[in-house]
Parts: structure tokens; C-alpha cells; sequence
């Protein structure tokens, strides 16, 4: 029989809420996540040290200002050049993997969990989770929402306050609520 993760893992429907080992792991996460938040922004080195232990894959250069959640660490790429702003949030059910040169402002989100509308299975803790990707040379703007199984392509600039619900193709400047392409950049 799978395993809860390995369901999360693929895509299917999982227990999110009940399951011990999804639940131990996500608490390690936290943990780390409040210890990351904690340190001093000057122990730069330290910071550094401790987000490297904690994500799945991180390039050289990357910086990532306090405080900063997510819910398991493993699932989330970052790539050269990563840069994000106070108040970043990745709920990282599935991989969450950035490119090179992505620009994040402050309090953003990128969610792969989604629940079931069948309000039975929503009720027995069930979820799903979706991958998330983000192409190089990336900005999203303030308060951005990114929502399970999209994909933002290179060269793209999401602005402020936006809801992205489905892929942005590369080299566009999209917005709002939802989010829209509104010109090719």
C-alpha cells in the first residue's frame, strides 16, 4: 500500500491532516522555518546555512529575507540568483521549482495544495497537490498568489496583488485577479 507522501507526491488525492508522518515532517519544517526566522539578519552565514539544509536544491547566490514558511522544504528549487522579500510563503505539497534570476516581493505565495470540491473527501482531510514552476529572469510583484499546477515561463513580470490560476507563456507582462497576460515584454 503507498504511503501518504508517496500519494502527495504524485499528484493524488492524500491525507494531509491525520497522517503522522506528514505531520512529524511538516512540524521539522516549521521548527526550522522559526529557527531561520529567529536568527539575527546580520548572521548572514548562518542564514544561509540553515536555508541550504532546509530546501531541496539551492544554486550559489540566493537570498531570502525573514521570515519565510513553508511546509516541508524538500520540494522546493531554487535557482542562481534567487531573491525574495520579507513574508514569502511556499505551501510545497509538490515541487516548487525556481529558475535562475527570480525577483519575489513581499508577502507572496505560492500554494501546490488544493481540496477536493466533494465536500466528504474535503471533510476527511484529503488534498491534492500540484507543481508549481517559475522560468528564469522572473519578477513578481507584491502580494502575488501563485496557485497549484502553473507554470510561469521566462522573462515574465506578474504584478502586484495578482491571482495566477493558470500558466503565464514566457516573456509577458500578466496581472490581476485573475491573472491575464496584457502585453508580450
Amino acid at each position: 500500500m503507498d504511503s501518504e507522501k508517496e500519494k502527495m507526491l504524485r499528484g493524488e488525492l492524500y491525507d494531509a491532516n491525520y497522517n503522522p508522518q506528514l505531520i512529524a515532517e511538516r512540524m521539522e519544517c516549521k521548527k526550522r522555518c522559526r529557527a531561520y526566522n529567529d536568527l539575527q539578519p546580520d548572521m548572514l552565514e548562518e542564514r544561509k546555512a540553515l536555508m541550504k539544509s532546509l530546501l531541496g536544491k539551492t544554486s550559489g547566490e540566493f537570498f531570502i529575507e525573514q521570515p519565510f514558511y513553508c511546509d516541508y522544504g524538500y520540494n522546493i528549487e531554487i535557482g542562481e540568483n534567487f531573491y525574495s522579500n520579507v513574508n514569502l510563503v511556499i505551501l510545497d505539497g509538490a515541487k516548487v521549482t525556481f529558475g535562475d534570476n527570480v525577483f519575489i516581493a513581499p508577502n507572496c505565495g505560492f500554494h501546490t495544495a488544493g481540496h477536493p470540491l466533494d465536500v466528504a473527501q474535503r471533510n476527511q482531510g484529503l488534498e491534492y497537490a500540484r507543481p508549481i514552476t517559475v522560468g528564469n529572469n522572473v519578477w513578481i510583484g507584491a502580494g502575488v498568489n501563485v496557485l497549484p499546477g502553473v507554470t510561469i515561463g521566462d522573462n515574465c513580470v506578474i504584478g502586484a496583488g495578482s491571482v495566477v490560476n493558470r500558466d503565464i507563456p514566457a516573456n509577458s507582462l500578466a496581472v490581476g485577479n485573475p491573472c491575464r497576460v496584457i502585453r508580450s515584454i
